[in-house]
């Protein structure tokens, strides 16, 4: 499944995996919330809950998908954090991986603190 990211200046699309977190994240579309900022990280609160899988990862590629269970927040790093090291994109905790941003994830730095996020299936 494809699910389209939007924000006021422009909008990505992400491929998800079937996993039982992107179940209740299908089955929350569409919703609404507004972005937060971390280094080179965009994430995002939504409006379900999940348990953290057994893949989980604290260090993942540029543009992944990904579900913060702490946080009840859907995370996409497009380059280092406050706790990257070098260039990696590391999380502040191991995350539920739910897919990936197709092109270049570099168009999230136009998202700004605030900023109004939908997410709906495209």
């Amino acid at each position: 499944m494809n699910i389209r990211i939007s924000w006021r200046s422009a909008h990505v699309t992400a491929v998800i995996k079937d996993t039982p977190t992107t179940s209740k994240l299908t089955a929350a579309l569409p919703f609404e919330s507004r972005a937060q900022r971390w280094g080179k990280e965009v994430y995002f609160e939504v409006p379900f809950e999940a348990k953290l899988e057994p893949d989980a990862k604290q260090v993942v590629e540029p543009g992944t998908v990904c579900f913060w269970v702490e946080g009840r927040s859907v995370a996409i790093p497009f380059g280092p954090t406050p706790i990257s090291k070098g260039d990696e994109c590391h999380l502040v905790a191991r995350v539920n991986i739910l897919g990936r941003v197709e092109g270049n994830p570099g168009a999230l730095d136009s998202i700004k603190e605030g900023d109004r996020i939908r997410v709906e299936a495209a």
